[in-house]
């Protein structure tokens, strides 16, 4: 079971996606709430995955997500965000966002999106992604993409453009026949020598790169 935590000012915004997400068997949302509440209630129920908001009145969206980011055993947690909020993209991304949702996202996308960023994948909704692709820790418009460093083996240069499609350790295995241990172990070897945080910072490097097989999008 996933147990999700929707995190943000709008009730019906809070209402509406857990009914969505509540639709489905294997995603429980035991709890929604507003900004000032989130780390106690994420204490309290101990969700897998957090849909948090940046910007509500009075609380400090990137605050809560460096906090809940720093815990023993951290939650994945989501940026729910929209069209004019591309700056709050770049940010979080440094915080360790696990993905970036439109408030607007199709029902569909939305439990699509829980369940892989469960599974460890990660999530660009599309609009946000391009976005991201072409200004994070971009040194401006004309700034050629970052080299791919020799340490990389063959093998970890698959796994990273794989990565870069949003998929999780255990598709990621299953495309190139490994396990999910030895993916996962793949994962932390890239971040390791590309000197980044986390799986979102990788699949940017790797659209910058040149390496990614699709445009950035949620996988299907």
């Amino acid at each position: 079971m996933i147990r999700v935590l929707i995190v943000d000012d709008e009730r019906l915004l809070r209402t509406c996606m857990q009914q969505i997400l509540e639709s489905e068997p294997d995603i429980q949302v035991p709890a929604t709430c507003d900004g000032p509440e989130a780390l106690s209630a994420v204490a309290v129920h101990r969700p897998d995955v957090v849909l948090l908001d940046l910007r509500m009145p009075g609380t400090d969206g990137l605050a809560v997500l460096e906090a809940l980011r720093a815990e023993q055993a951290p939650p994945a947690v989501a940026v729910l965000t929209t069209f004019s909020a591309e700056e709050d993209v770049t940010r979080a991304l440094s915080a360790g966002a696990s993905g970036f949702l439109l408030k607007d996202t199709a029902p569909d996308e939305l439990i699509h999106s829980v369940r892989l960023i469960a599974a460890g994948g990660t999530v660009l909704s599309a609009p946000v992604a391009r976005s991201v692709v072409q200004g994070y820790l971009a040194q401006g418009s004309a700034s050629p993409g970052p080299a791919m460093p020799d340490s990389l083996t063959a093998r970890e240069r698959e796994v990273l453009a794989l990565l870069a499609d949003g998929l999780a350790n255990a598709e990621i295995g299953r495309r190139l026949g490994l396990s999910s241990a030895t993916a996962k172990d793949h994962v932390s070897a890239i971040l390791g020598k590309l000197e980044l945080e986390n799986r979102v910072q990788a699949a940017v490097f790797a659209h910058r790169a040149g390496l990614a097989r699709t445009d950035p999008r949620p996988a299907a």
